[in-house]
């Protein structure tokens, strides 16, 4: 792959998003402002529909064109579709977990990439799934992997930054195993997703050009992360890392979600109801600035896929890495449940005295998942 074609897809994504965003305002594609939605004017939703044809065309120009490809390029138009009708009708969750259970099921049967091969994760003996068996954990899998990158893209910069943490990790381990061809796949993925980072982040022309990802990009994300992850974990031909590796990979968002999940069910609520207590809200309940939420939130991405990585590289057991992730969440989740207790003790410490608003709406950048 050649300099000019990641020159080629950033110029090709940065000139798509000015064509849909004045195509966005034209047909109503925007985000409001309103009591859950703090940002100031009209916001259209493109950010998704530009990386993904950008994606999509490039990908056919230089890449091989195989079965596997058009059906990893099909799933992506699906989504994008499904989550463009979303932004415009808001669909029912139920409509949009069955077409994404449809996608799993089509990665299952037509791609042959299912989730059957769960590693060491006991001791000494591999854990291997029943086709059955394997086939449900796919679906849930892939749900959860694109409901996870959904509900973090709350903030300005956040989805892009951490999908771009993923995608370089996974783009990292796949070129260090020998595989040249998802490395790249990775690789110009990322590349798309830089100038829908930069408008979205105001830069460098101003909020005036401002874009969110909607519906349609997250939803991609998280289908094109769970497909890499299921390829390089499980398939022979394309081995690259360990399946408890992959927790690291996506541990924020993955974390966050089952997080949020389990508060709200204790609550009495559906672990679907959007709500305002996710990582990023906390972070800026808490005093950070949306800049200052994004950097931290990343950082944190970027430390946890690279213990992932370094484990991996240099053998550790599965077993120790998948109870050192389970420890690691307990942590979090124990730090989110408490952060209000936990933050006030740090103020009284130290002797500072900035005020925590506990039942502040933290300002909301993004569409609100």
């Amino acid at each position: 792959m050649t300099t000019t074609a990641f020159i080629f897809v950033f110029i090709l994504s940065f000139c798509s998003l000015f064509i849909f965003r004045k195509v966005a305002k034209r047909i109503g594609l925007v985000d409001k402002p309103n009591a859950r939605k703090l940002h100031q004017g009209v916001i259209p939703l493109v950010g998704g529909i530009s990386v993904v044809s950008t994606i999509v065309i490039s990908f056919l120009l230089f890449l091989p064109i195989s079965n596997n490809l058009i059906l990893f390029l099909s799933c992506a138009v699906i989504l994008v579709v499904l989550g463009a009708l979303d932004d415009f009708f808001d669909l029912s969750f139920k409509i949009r977990l069955v077409v994404q259970a449809l996608i799993s099921l089509a990665m299952i049967h037509i791609g042959e990439h299912s989730l059957h091969n769960l590693g060491y994760l006991m001791g000494s003996d591999t854990i291997m799934l029943s086709p059955l068996l394997s086939g449900v954990i796919t679906v849930f899998g892939v749900i959860g992997a694109i409901n996870a990158f959904n509900m973090v893209d709350g903030i300005d910069g956040l989805l892009g930054g951490l999908a771009s943490v993923t995608f370089g990790a996974l783009g990292g381990v796949f070129y260090f195993s020998g595989n040249t061809y998802l490395a790249t796949v990775c690789l110009l993925i990322v590349t798309a997703l830089i100038p829908y980072i930069m408008l979205n982040l105001g830069m460098p022309l101003g909020r005036r050009f401002k874009v969110f990802m909607g519906d349609a990009g997250s939803m991609f994300i998280g289908f094109a992360v769970v497909w890499m992850l299921i390829r390089g974990s499980q398939e022979a031909e394309a081995y690259a890392f360990q399946p408890v590796t992959a927790l690291w990979l996506i541990a924020i968002p993955l974390m966050d979600m089952v997080t949020i999940m389990i508060r709200r069910i204790r609550k009495g609520h559906s672990p679907f109801k959007p709500d305002r207590e996710h990582l990023h809200h906390i972070c800026q309940r808490i005093g950070f600035s949306s800049r200052q939420s994004l950097v931290l939130i990343c950082s944190l991405a970027t430390i946890m896929a690279a213990i992932g990585i370094w484990a991996d590289l240099n053998g550790v057991r599965e077993s120790v890495m998948f109870i050192a992730f389970l420890c690691t969440f307990c942590v979090y989740f124990f730090v989110i449940s408490h952060i209000w207790r936990i933050t006030t003790f740090i103020h009284k410490l130290f002797g500072t005295n900035k005020p925590i608003d506990f039942n502040m709406e933290a300002t909301q950048t993004n569409a609100e998942k």
